[in-house]
């Protein structure tokens, strides 16, 4: 039997909602003939929800869909649509999520999931009063390379774990020189923009996914980008932190450090480098590969190479030579792709969900606490909640 299942897309001209969660998700989950349920056949419907009209009508167009609208209280009303996601702007996200709450719909959302956890906590509390589902997207812990990181944690591969270093970034250019690659709210305190906010929340769940709760920290952040020029040409100064740094200790006793820079020129093969240093082994990854180094194949390093450069002694071969790569038998499925699945079995099938609202909170609380720190210039503990 086949079932649709009514989804609005509120925020669909976006990047990241006109790619990944159309694109690259929901549309190959509807021409596969959707997904298998016992014995139903679920299929997305979908409803792209957006303020301009011309970009709706050409992202429709161009995926193939026929239904799109200006206007959330219109698509909110309609008894066939079951499903809100919201991918706009962070600033409007919680009116709109408790608009969605009170019109019935479940909720499903981007990060970050609030502008604070009192916030986010406020409108968790709303659905489930009102028994509706809800879902947040954590999708980094999704992806092939730290998949395989958490693999290796569960087999013990790294025995007693002591550090790790989790690395991102790339040179985003600041509109004069080249167009920027990411949009100019990201730049602006009044639109919800920030590093700690932008990033952070996923570094949250993908550190303590893979190594359990976070303790406490200490952070900085830095605007290395003072002025940008934004999508119309229009020169901006930037009020919020394009650079961050933490040091974490975590609930187990190891310790790690975040470098997460808009402001950084990659050299390596990924702008994700996530590295787990245990007594018997380390292992390190990005997006999707993974490279272990056991403690029976680690060099015996006795200081500094001043050697002169000769064929086998080139710098960056000569430690190279003592890692394998982790290999993976397993298909490779797009990260947002899982999220949406996972989510719309928690909806309709009622299967526990990772990723729910409440996981996003604590995803908010990891940039508020960076964010405390830094202005304060302390170590600041992350408490639990209820």
């Amino acid at each position: 039997m086949q079932k649709d299942i009514g989804i609005i897309m509120n925020g669909a001209t976006g990047r990241i909602c006109s790619t990944q969660h159309l694109a690259n998700s929901l549309v190959p989950i509807m021409k596969s003939g959707g997904l298998q349920f016992q014995n139903t056949e679920l299929v997305p419907r979908v409803v792209l929800l957006g303020r301009d009209d011309k970009k709706l009508r050409r992202i429709a167009e161009a995926q193939g869909f026929s239904d799109w609208s200006t206007d959330i209280d219109h698509v909110l009303s309609d008894d066939s649509l079951h499903i809100f996601f919201d991918a706009a702007v962070t600033s409007e996200r919680p009116s709109s999520l408790k608009k969605a709450i009170e019109s019935g719909k479940h909720i499903f959302t981007e990060k970050p999931v609030a502008s604070s956890v009192n916030e986010g906590l406020d409108i968790l509390r709303l659905a489930n009063k009102s028994g509706l589902k809800h879902g947040a997207v954590e999708d980094k812990i999704y992806a092939p390379g730290p998949q395989k990181l958490l693999k290796l944690v569960n087999e013990g591969f790294f025995g007693t774990i002591v550090n790790f270093t989790l690395e991102f970034g790339w040179w985003v250019f600041d509109g004069f020189e080249r167009p920027s690659s990411r949009s100019s709210w990201n730049y602006k305190y009044s639109t919800g923009g920030g590093m700690f906010f932008d990033m952070f929340p996923h570094w949250r769940y993908l550190i303590e996914y893979t190594l359990g709760p976070i303790k406490s920290l200490v952070a900085a952040g830095q605007t290395a980008q003072k002025q940008r020029q934004d999508e119309a040409g229009k020169k901006f100064k930037v009020d919020v932190e394009d650079c961050c740094k933490a040091i974490l200790e975590m609930e187990s006793g190891a310790s790690g450090v975040i470098i997460s820079s808009w402001a950084n020129r990659v050299r390596g093969d990924d702008i994700l480098r996530f590295k787990i240093d245990g007594i018997n082994g380390t292992a390190v990854a990005g997006i999707r590969s993974c490279f272990v180094q056991s403690s029976n194949n680690t060099p015996d390093i006795t200081g500094f190479n001043f050697q002169g450069k000769t064929e086998e002694n080139v710098q960056s071969n000569l430690y190279a030579a003592d890692w394998k790569e982790v290999e993976s038998k397993e298909p490779y499925v797009n990260p947002y792709r899982l999220c949406w699945e996972d989510y719309l079995a928690h909806v309709v099938a009622e299967k526990e969900i990772r990723s729910d609202y409440r996981s996003g909170i604590k995803d908010v609380q990891l940039a508020e606490a960076c964010i405390e720190s830094w202005r304060k210039k302390k170590w600041v503990s992350l408490s639990s909640f209820n």
